[in-house]
């Protein structure tokens, strides 16, 4: 059981949380970890600016998510646990997430709480939320 675990990460403090969580999780049952990024962009320029200006901003925030990635893997690494990392580009951040786990069997979903605040987390939703009620498996939400 829990062989194969997915952690959407999305740079917060909660995500972090949650991949230190299933890293423990990981050495316990002899687990693999996929760390999956889904990048947005700007939901603002999908519907009335310019898609350059969308792609340069993606561009961007890949940049920065690899950064963080890599640092992940490494303590993944130095705790002898298989890590892999993974950064798409998203319309719907909840249905990729749950869409990725379904298609390659993931056992469990690890994810932080909420990685947006105040106004941005009314707007958007509950990530967290949206993918505890689609998925499959098993869901740990981690505060």
């Amino acid at each position: 059981m829990f062989q194969n675990i997915l952690v959407p990460f999305d740079l917060s403090t909660q995500s972090t949380r949650a991949f230190k969580i299933a890293l423990n999780i990981a050495k316990c049952r002899d687990s693999k970890i996929t760390l999956l990024t889904c990048l947005e962009g700007d939901a603002w320029h999908h519907k009335y600016y310019d898609a350059r200006a969308d792609s340069e901003l993606i561009k961007k925030q890949k940049k920065v998510s690899k950064k963080h990635l890599e640092q992940l893997e490494s303590l993944a690494e130095k705790n002898n646990v298989s890590v892999k990392s993974q950064i798409i580009t998203s319309k719907s951040v909840v249905n990729d997430i749950v869409n990725y786990a379904k298609s390659r069997k993931y056992d469990l979903i690890v994810i932080g709480s909420h990685g947006r605040t105040g106004f941005d987390k009314l707007l958007l939703g509950s990530i967290a939320n949206g993918v505890s009620q689609k998925a499959r498996c098993p869901v740990l939400i981690v505060k």
